[in-house]
């Protein structure tokens, strides 16, 4: 019997539930409600590949202006492995970025194919895994995010990543579910965070911050909402290239379980990397 051509087509925000549990299933993490604001940046930057109606493979590859890109979601369902359906879909999926710079966070088993691809590595990410500790009092100067007002944190975001994102963020920050907090000293913001419930853990993404206090009190504080949303264990994507974050983490006794590499396939604009005490996240940067 000949076998049914793969179809590379685009995916609706329905289309996506599937690829979340594909996800779930590769002990990913994925958040609940994660879709709608991934949708919200890019929604022509989501692909699966079909046989005859059935989806058998994913990526997502989401632009962010003019100069940035972010790859994720390279799933291909276990049945259909080894048969080429994702370097196809890849292929399809990449001609979206354009000439842009493309980001991704590849797992170690994909790392040299994606050397071969053009990707070179920046840092190295690990999955920091835990109950955190209660705070034992309120954690000072801590408002909902909200608070700042969005052009406030759009600055803060801006520093802290490759491109702008507001579309993005807008969602992310309001989703049902999503708790946005932001610490504020002297009138100014000094770091801001988000928790969301997860397929497991809740997932803390971003945490940035100036300071290592500053990340320690949003950090206890996130880490409170997750409690209180139902989910007394967190999960926080924590760059090995911030020594800081890695022994906030530690301090916490959160437990490192995976490692992803953040790759870049050219330059990014400058960021502070010493703020990033946690990324959004693994599937869109």
């Amino acid at each position: 019997m000949q076998q049914s051509a793969l179809e590379i087509t685009r995916a609706s925000l329905a289309d996506w539930e599937v690829v979340r549990e594909w996800a779930a299933a590769e002990g990913w993490n994925p958040g609940l409600d994660d879709a709608s604001a991934f949708f919200a940046q890019d929604p022509e930057g989501f692909f699966l590949g079909r046989l005859d109606g059935d989806p058998v493979s994913a990526i997502s590859v989401v632009n962010y202006g003019d100069a940035y890109a972010f790859l994720g979601f390279y799933l291909v369902r276990p049945d259909q492995r080894g048969k080429g359906h994702g370097l196809a879909t890849w292929r399809a999926a990449l001609a979206h970025a354009g000439d842009r710079t493309v980001g991704l966070d590849g797992v170690p088993d994909q790392q040299d194919n994606y050397r071969r691809s053009g990707f070179a590595l920046a840092h190295r990410t690990a999955r920091w895994v835990g109950e955190a500790p209660a705070p034992a009092e309120p954690a000072p100067d801590v408002v909902p995010a909200a608070v700042l007002g969005a052009a406030a944190l759009r600055a803060y975001d801006s520093a802290c990543y490759p491109a702008e994102r507001p579309r993005f963020l807008e969602r992310w920050l309001t989703t049902p579910g999503h708790r946005a907090l932001a610490r504020v000293v002297d009138g100014r913001p000094t770091g801001y965070g988000v928790v969301r419930p997860a397929e497991d853990e809740a997932r803390i993404g971003p945490l940035f911050a100036d300071t290592p206090a500053d990340a320690a009190v949003l950090l206890d504080a996130l880490a409170a909402e997750a409690a209180a949303l139902g989910a007394p264990r967190i999960a926080i994507d924590v760059p090995e290239s911030n020594a800081p974050a890695t022994a906030l983490a530690t301090s916490r006794g959160l437990t490192p379980t995976f490692e992803t590499a953040r790759m870049y396939t050219g330059p990014i604009r400058p960021m502070t990397h010493a703020r990033i005490y946690g990324i959004t996240t693994l599937e869109l940067g």
